[in-house]
């Protein structure tokens, strides 16, 4: 969704189309969850932050200044109540189940499909894997960043406002982390020398 376009939603649904407001939970309900499962690693939790996430920006969307883009606040929010769960979590002393392998799998970017043959299905499977296990490895400020640029799609000036941090920084732990990850990626034996995209805008 363009600017443009969440600008128009936004004025539809504070003019009185409440309906609208599905347009964004369409465009970004997987950004979210995403991010939710990534951070929570639970799909229970996960799926209770992304209804909280849009209920909060429903109820919130005439706070939304148009300062940046409605995916950034979005991510502002997903993130404030996943630091949040953690910390009720963490002084509960909870043990939670987390995301197993094959519910993180589903939610990771697909390897582009070149043939069905169960041999080459195999392999994607062992890909998503090792790109889940690469991205794990990376420290979590660059892998916020990776995931920021590659799979929501946002702007350099768009990463450092969500962050609030300098747009050099950006720039420099961007390239850190795909240099990382691609490292990670060809030592792991399951890719080629260059680090496959982990692009998701065909999901987000």
């Amino acid at each position: 969704m363009t600017r443009e376009e969440e600008r128009s939603v936004i004025e539809r649904v504070l003019s009185g189309d409440a309906d609208a407001f599905a347009d964004i939970v369409l465009a970004y309900q997987k950004f979210v969850y995403n991010l939710a499962l990534r951070m929570l690693r639970n799909a229970d939790d996960a799926l209770d932050i992304s209804q909280e996430v849009f209920l909060r920006a429903y109820t919130s969307l005439r706070d939304f200044r148009g300062d940046s883009r409605l995916s950034t606040w979005l991510y502002r929010t997903t993130n404030n109540l996943c630091v949040d769960h953690l910390r009720k979590r963490k002084r509960r002393g909870e043990v939670l189940r987390t995301a197993s392998t094959d519910e993180m799998q589903e939610r990771t970017p697909e390897i582009p499909d070149e043939s069905g043959t169960p041999e080459d299905m195999l392999l994607r499977r062992e890909q998503r894997a090792v790109l889940e296990d690469g991205l794990r490895a990376l420290p979590e400020g660059d892998r916020k960043i990776l995931l920021l640029r590659e799979s929501g799609g946002l702007s350099y000036e768009e990463i450092a406002d969500a962050l609030h941090i300098g747009l050099g920084t950006v720039k420099s732990r961007l390239s850190r982390a795909r240099k990382k990850l691609g490292k990670y990626l060809s030592e792991s034996g399951n890719f080629s020398d260059a680090a496959p995209s982990i692009d998701q805008s065909k999901e987000v």
